[in-house]
């Protein structure tokens, strides 16, 4: 019998000390390199998008990928890439952790449209707002003094 999976994450990442260093301008670049390293490792990306400090990616993981592996190599390879790429000079590094939140099916174009406009969600609230709710709603435990 075959593996048969229906997972929905929702990955947040962030730039280190949050800085605006990601341009509207360019991001489409790195939206295309990311999804290009999930596709390459049999993930399926539902959705990118993101503003100048952080990025949010909604995908499929392949069952034989952890987690944890998957966002390290997102963002050691994209870090390089972007270093090298000439199109984010004032990107230094990603944050060291991550948020990672998984999804029921039924959800899944709640949170793809979320991500989709980022844009606009960021005019009310800041990231660490909007990432404080995530948490709250997720019931997930945090002490703020370490939140990005």
């Amino acid at each position: 019998m075959d593996s048969y999976r229906s997972t929905t994450y929702h990955i947040v990442i962030v730039t280190k000390y949050r800085a605006k260093v990601i341009p509207d301008k360019e991001s489409h670049h790195l939206y295309n390199y990311l999804w290009g390293i999930l596709r390459n490792r049999n993930c399926h990306l539902y959705r990118i998008n993101g503003i100048e400090d952080h990025i949010h990616i909604v995908c499929d993981i392949h069952p034989s990928i952890a987690v944890a592996d998957l966002v390290k190599e997102l963002k050691v390879a994209s870090s390089k890439w972007m270093k090298h790429s000439g199109l984010f000079p004032d990107f230094c590094a990603w944050s060291p952790g991550y948020g990672v939140f998984t999804y029921s099916k039924a959800d899944r174009s709640t949170v793809i449209n979320y991500v989709k406009n980022q844009q606009i969600h960021h005019k009310r609230a800041t990231f660490r707002e909007e990432f404080r709710k995530i948490l709250d709603d997720f019931g997930v435990a945090y002490d703020d003094r370490f939140l990005p």
